[in-house]
């Protein structure tokens, strides 16, 4: 027995070597990781600071790119004005804009990004010198994660699936129509060219404020455009029924909620940022409810949910009847206007719980309203039923 014990050891002893040697190597490449992000986010505060200090004029530029650039206006304004014009964009646009902003939160959830208004007071990357001092405005305290950048990955997502929307319809009527037009080629190149201003544009932003830093933006942006070119190859949700809607909306909330509590379980506190907020945002009334990552999931379920109950309501299929210019015209009108209004409505803050049911609900009858209800009161207005019941 004695002769085994004292065979085994060596081979006991190279297994704890190759584990201290496996441990050190991990160890080494995480420092180095660790490094890399200080190097990068170093840079992005340096980034930050020279914006500021530079274009400070340009204010007021920036913090309308950052309101524009929100998801908000993609519901109350592009969907309402693209589905009465052509409800096939109009309904990829919620879509992608939905999906996309899921995904965001799930990656910004596996990714735990920093932010640079509260990285640049705790960072130790500045131990020996002196800490950049950066503005804060309004939209700056975010409390979700930074990476990657919503604002980034949003506008990408919308701009991408319009233009190529565009260039699709355009294609299709010169392809029926039987003639060349060397006017599609300028075409492409303007569309594209807003495109990428809009991007750039969105980026500088979002790093003129402080939000993000400039790779979370990047990243933001990429993947914005891999979705929206997804959901250009993806054929089935036009005709996607209201049992898969409600299936698809139940998913996601279970899937985000059950990742949310099983990383709460083993000791991931996924509202981290949250804290970070609150600390170092520079006035507390910044810190916004409607900016956590579960406002923005219920408020994503809720915009795909009603778009399912308006599309499969018996109003849009009696609306969907009539067709005239007058109508269209009608329903974009009443539509944005009402969805203006309807937007001043700001649920109360004082309970969470209460605070993001009324998100969903308030979500939900964006859609429903634009594409079953304004429709019907318009045609209403117009005789239009009248005339089809004679």
């Amino acid at each position: 027995m004695s002769m085994r014990q004292g065979g085994g050891l060596p081979g006991y002893k190279n297994k704890r070597l190759c584990h201290r040697r496996r441990h050190s190597r991990v160890t080494r490449a995480l420092t180095m990781l660790h490094a890399v992000m200080d190097d990068m986010q170093g840079f992005g505060v340096s980034s930050t600071r020279y914006l500021q200090t530079h274009y400070q004029d340009a204010q007021g530029l920036f913090l309308w790119v950052s309101w524009a650039a929100d998801l908000r206006n993609t519901f109350f304004i592009f969907f309402p004005l693209w589905f009465h014009l052509r409800p096939s964009v109009g309904i990829k646009l919620i879509w992608v804009a939905v999906i996309g902003d899921w995904l965001n939160l799930v990656f910004k959830w596996i990714l735990f990004g920093e932010r640079p208004y509260w990285w640049v007071h705790e960072t130790h990357y500045y131990a020996d010198g002196v800490r950049p001092d950066i503005e804060q405005y309004p939209m700056t305290c975010e409390t979700g994660p930074g990476s990657p950048s919503g604002h980034a990955m949003g506008a990408a997502g919308v701009y991408y699936t319009l233009v190529t929307s565009i260039l699709a319809v355009t294609a299709s009527k010169k392809k029926h129509g039987g003639r060349k037009s060397s006017n599609n080629s300028y075409l492409k190149v303007i569309l594209w060219s807003v495109f990428w201003g809009v991007q750039v544009c969105v980026c500088l932003s979002r790093v003129f404020i402080a939000a993000h830093f400039p790779h979370q933006v990047v990243a933001g942006v990429i993947t914005g455009m891999i979705v929206a070119e997804a959901f250009n190859r993806t054929q089935w949700i036009y005709r996607a029924s209201m049992k898969k809607y409600f299936y698809t909306t139940l998913f996601l909330t279970s899937f985000a909620a059950g990742f949310y509590l099983l990383l709460k379980a083993v000791g991931v506190d996924l509202l981290w940022t949250l804290e970070k907020a609150q600390r170092w945002c520079a006035k507390a009334e910044w810190v916004h409810l409607d900016s956590t990552p579960f406002a923005s999931l219920l408020r994503n379920m809720g915009t795909l949910f009603g778009l399912g109950l308006g599309l499969h309501s018996p109003l849009y299929t009696e609306n969907k009847r009539s067709s005239s210019a007058v109508s269209r015209a009608g329903c974009v009108v009443g539509s944005l206007l009402l969805l203006h209004l309807f937007d001043s409505f700001k649920p109360p803050t004082h309970t969470a719980a209460l605070f993001y049911l009324l998100s969903f609900c308030k979500s939900a009858t964006v859609p429903v309203a634009t594409v079953s209800i304004i429709p019907y009161l318009v045609n209403s207005a117009l005789g239009l039923h009248s005339k089809k019941a004679a």
